[in-house]
């Protein structure tokens, strides 16, 4: 790290850098006119880029005065930070004015005392770098910050996934359903919902194990998930073998097309299932609802119809679709 001199007269440059020099600053650097500095800010210099900890500049140059060239410095995102020490022959207070307003911290009057000289750097350096641990630690909260966000939205999110599937759950279902729901009443679209169940899956679990009946209900869930191709419809796992899926701004005619798909989507597996009672493989059966906008059911009560339509999907034989009315 650098202290930058900029002054138009040698005398000077040579006495305030024979200061520093006998106080132990070994990084000096020296220019006589505001544009070198420029260069040497741009990394045009001989030297290349430099980090600087300090400017020391007369206000009185030629072409470019020492308070333009202040306010230039500040306007450079990088130099910011870096403190200028304006060292003057003037005592106006017009100029010191400016020279503050321009971005200045302080100020040396010629003739220069050392100690004086050597207590305002040392005052200039200590601020430079106590700001620069300052903006370190801000930088390192606000990482952590942002790295906790991130790991309580991973929570979060992992807090709305059902564990064995990786579907929503059912806390997300509650959740997601009732603003769909919501969100249909404003707009006043239709929304449908399926229940839909694995037919005879106690029975799967008695004869292949636990095991295969978790392996049979993740590739039930990912196969019905993959089924669905609208962004706005979601699956959950309503619980056990039970699965719900939310259709917004779908009809009935819509729903039990879709309905269809799931259904086939489950049959074209060929998940062998010896102790079904309605096929060698694994199949599910479907209950539909659908709410249209002159209807006021309640999502509750939307539940309890596709769960009644379910039912008789069930009673009249299994591995099929069966729609039920609000009102029936």
């Amino acid at each position: 790290m650098a202290i930058v001199i900029v002054d138009d007269t040698t005398f000077s440059l040579e006495v305030i850098k024979a200061f520093l020099l006998s106080a132990g600053y070994v990084d000096i650097i020296t220019v006589q006119s505001a544009r070198e500095l420029y260069q040497l800010l741009d990394g045009q210099s001989d030297r290349g880029k430099v980090d600087l900890d300090l400017i020391l500049m007369d206000i009185l140059m030629p072409e470019i005065n020492g308070i333009e060239a202040c306010r230039n410095v500040k306007m450079r995102e990088e130099f910011v930070d870096v403190p200028v020490i304006m060292v003057t022959a003037t005592t106006d207070k017009d100029d010191l004015q400016l020279a503050f307003s321009a971005g200045a911290m302080d100020y040396i009057k010629k003739p220069l005392d050392k100690v004086e000289l050597l207590a305002r750097v040392h005052s200039a350096l200590r601020l430079k770098h106590e700001t620069a641990r300052r903006k370190a630690r801000e930088s390192e909260l606000l990482e952590v910050t942002r790295q906790l966000k991130a790991a309580n939205e991973r929570l979060q999110n992992l807090s709305f996934l059902d564990g064995l599937t990786g579907i929503a759950n059912r806390r997300q279902f509650d959740q997601g359903f009732l603003q769909e729901c919501r969100r249909a009443k404003r707009e006043g679209s239709p929304i449908s919902l399926i229940m839909l169940d694995i037919d005879f899956f106690k029975a799967f679990n008695d004869t292949y194990g636990h095991l295969k009946g978790d392996d049979c209900l993740i590739t039930v869930a990912s196969t019905l998930k993959k089924a669905l191709r609208r962004p706005g419809d979601f699956i959950a796992r309503y619980g056990g073998e039970e699965f719900a899926v939310v259709l917004p701004n779908t009809d009935d005619i819509g729903a039990g097309i879709i309905a269809e798909e799931l259904r086939a989507s489950i049959e074209r597996l060929r998940i062998p299932h010896s102790n079904s009672q309605c096929a060698d493989y694994v199949t599910v059966s479907l209950g539909i609802i659908t709410r249209f906008p002159d209807q006021t059911a309640r999502p509750e009560d939307m539940i309890l119809a596709a769960d009644r339509a379910l039912y008789r999907s069930k009673h009249e034989g299994r591995n099929r679709v069966n729609l039920e009315r609000l009102g029936s």
